[in-house]
């Protein structure tokens, strides 16, 4: 019998749910690393692996899509305002910083966290922001004035953290706009 294999897009290893398939890649959880699962994926099938946190536990706590497909994981970037900032511009709704200040400029903002969490779902990010910071996250709690961007190889979205839920804007950090900028001059 062989403990590893792959059905319907996904990524069994000995019964378990281990990963799934996408764009021609193998998205796998860390804790079943192993040299079995790594030949199978690598040498048999030709895939590439991405070794990625949260994947059994999302994939275990039925984290799927209508089709049964895993939803793809976007990675997670915190903005939060330097603190060199106008205090008055943190902490605020996103409509009295309209009011204020004008559209939130990335210029005051800085990265502290990038990464992939276990949801792409904007409540949860803000739960575990607030309770279970993840490892390498450097800011204080999610509140207000912060920026939650969600971003993959298609792109970005960005997520005011408002009074009462989300405010989607339009906002770029310079980090991103050298990166574009360098790969259109290529």
């Amino acid at each position: 019998m062989n403990g590893v294999s792959i059905k319907n897009h996904r990524v069994l290893f000995y019964g378990n749910t281990a990963g799934y398939i996408e764009n021609g890649r193998a998205i796998v959880d860390p804790m079943f690393h192993c040299e079995e699962l790594k030949d199978y994926l690598t040498m048999k099938q030709g895939l590439e692996i991405e070794w990625t946190n949260g994947v059994y536990d999302r994939l275990a706590g039925g984290g799927l899509d209508p089709d049964g497909n895993a939803p793809v994981l976007k990675n997670c970037r915190i903005h939060q305002l330097k603190p060199e900032v106008d205090v008055m511009m943190k902490f605020i709704g996103y409509d009295e910083l309209l009011e204020r200040f004008g559209e939130p400029n990335p210029d005051n903002y800085r990265v502290v966290y990038d990464g992939q969490i276990e949801t792409n779902d904007l409540d949860a990010i803000y739960e575990k922001f607030n309770l279970d910071h993840p490892p390498g996250y450097q800011g204080h709690s999610l509140s207000m004035s912060d920026v939650i961007e969600l971003y993959d190889q298609n792109g970005s979205s960005f997520h005011y953290v408002d009074r009462f839920g989300f405010k989607e804007i339009a906002f770029q950090s310079p980090e991103q706009e050298q990166q574009y900028g360098q790969t259109m001059a290529l």
